[in-house]
């Protein structure tokens, strides 16, 4: 038990402070377990951070990968043709010709006096639009259905039948147009896909009546519209082999490229399409992996660095899982890549500096990427490459049951073993405290009755 202090000037002790005093140093084991248990939190935080920084790492080479694997498509005339590549093209330089984009067919109607007036009265009308192609008189369907609407007392005007064709979502788009004569309003069809297939054929079973007379088309008979847009197929050339398209967006005429051809060229001067690798791209990745890098090993070195006298210590000072990740790391960059004539990272203007940190010497990579692209992708992708080596290595580190992970659930064991210790220790200070109450109360009675006998001694021996 604590020594017990002094009494009051009273002759009688400060039970309450006692006790306090007491319980304050009976405490301390709780409050060494507590900094443990915060200092151990901390470990897992940092742990934490160093975890999502290997993701990022991860990210980076991924990317890295990605963008090797990638192609740039580049137009000499973007305003006739522009490209886009994906990692199935092969590289190389294209020349086009365009003599004609493809269009959708445009239909008018004659021009009415309102677009709120009658158009028919009775019986409704089915409109029937069916979609292939003209060739003279002859109109052969592409097969893809007819599609129909109805024109009756709730529609037939104008506006009801171009906002009727609109809601039936049918391919074909309405819109209603001034033209500034004595009957202005003309209602314009389009078909809302380009080529020669897509051309229409418009019929109704209302013969001679208004709907009939606004709207029936027949390519090989009778045209109540008229067509002011013929509906056509792209014409291009690629290096002299001609080619057609229903559309002017194009992604089958050149493997792995998207077209989209936006103006015809002159015949003299076709556009040229040249498809490489996106060496820009690649640089820019190589710059992310360097920083990705770079930031995970600032982070490694100085949460694990050792304190001294003038500042101190990480917060995984010593940490032998963050040193373990630190020799991983440089055993991948110590170890050549194989399969090329490229087996450092040097060699790609990446070297490592006094610090341990990388830098990128952008020139050299480029210079790299101009003499041998294979060989840059070999040194970085390949089964021995250095994206390879680093990617699996972050994936052993962050996965469940690798480095991290074990080192968290080892502290968070760690921690639980605390804080049961906190909570025996806990319990007892309560019936410590209770006990140390008891004693000093009675030990107060004592004093105070001793203190009294002791007054009334005094005052008998004074008579």
């Amino acid at each position: 038990m604590a020594s017990v202090p002094a009494s009051s000037s009273a002759g009688t002790l400060d039970v309450p402070s006692l006790v306090s005093q007491l319980m304050s140093v009976e405490r301390r084991p709780i409050t060494t377990l507590n900094t443990e248990v915060a200092s151990y939190q901390t470990k897992i935080s940092s742990l934490g951070t160093i975890q999502g920084l290997v993701s990022n790492l991860q990210t980076a080479v991924q990317n890295l990968s990605t963008n090797l694997q990638g192609f740039s498509a580049t137009s000499s005339d973007t305003s006739a043709l522009s490209a886009s590549a994906s990692s199935t093209a092969t590289a190389g330089t294209y020349s086009f010709a365009i003599s004609a984009l493809a269009q959708s067919q445009s239909l008018a109607a004659t021009g009415q006096t309102s677009t709120s007036a009658t158009i028919t009265a009775g019986t409704s009308t089915t409109v029937t639009f069916d979609f292939g192609t003209t060739s003279g008189t002859t109109f052969t369907s592409n097969g893809s259905g007819t599609k129909s609407i109805t024109i009756d007392s709730s529609n037939n005007t104008l506006q009801g039948i171009s906002d009727a064709i609109n809601a039936a979502n049918i391919g074909v788009s309405a819109s209603i147009v001034n033209d500034g004569s004595a009957t202005p309003y003309r209602l314009v069809l389009s078909s809302t896909s380009s080529g020669a297939s897509n051309s229409l054929k418009i019929t109704t079973n209302g013969a001679g009546n208004g709907v009939d007379s606004l709207l029936a088309y027949d390519p090989a008979g009778t045209k109540n519209l008229t067509q002011t847009v013929a509906a056509q197929n792209a014409s291009y050339t690629v290096n002299g082999l001609a080619m057609t398209s229903s559309s002017n967006t194009v992604t089958n005429a050149i493997q792995g490229v998207n077209l989209v051809l936006s103006n015809v060229t002159p015949i003299a001067a076709p556009v040229s399409l040249t498809v490489a690798h996106d060496k820009s791209a690649v640089s820019t990745a190589v710059s992310g992996f360097v920083d990705a890098y770079n930031g995970l090993y600032n982070q490694l070195k100085s949460r694990s660095a050792y304190g001294n006298a003038t500042a101190a210590g990480g917060d995984l000072s010593g940490d032998g899982t963050v040193r373990l990740m630190m020799d991983q790391l440089r055993g991948i960059f110590m170890t050549p890549a194989s399969g090329g004539t490229m087996t450092s990272l040097s060699q790609i203007g990446v070297t490592t500096q006094a610090d341990g940190t990388l830098k990128l010497d952008s020139a050299a990579l480029n210079t790299a990427m101009a003499k041998n692209y294979g060989d840059v992708t070999n040194l970085l992708t390949s089964a021995s490459g250095f994206g390879t080596r680093l990617n699996a290595w972050a994936t052993s580190v962050n996965q469940s049951g690798g480095l991290i992970a074990n080192h968290i659930t080892s502290l968070n064991t760690s921690i639980a073993g605390f804080n049961s210790q906190i909570s025996q220790l806990e319990n007892r200070m309560t019936t410590l405290q209770a006990l140390y109450t008891t004693q000093y109360t009675n030990l107060n009675m004592l004093l105070s009755s001793m203190n009294n006998t002791s007054a009334y001694l005094t005052q008998q021996f004074t008579k």
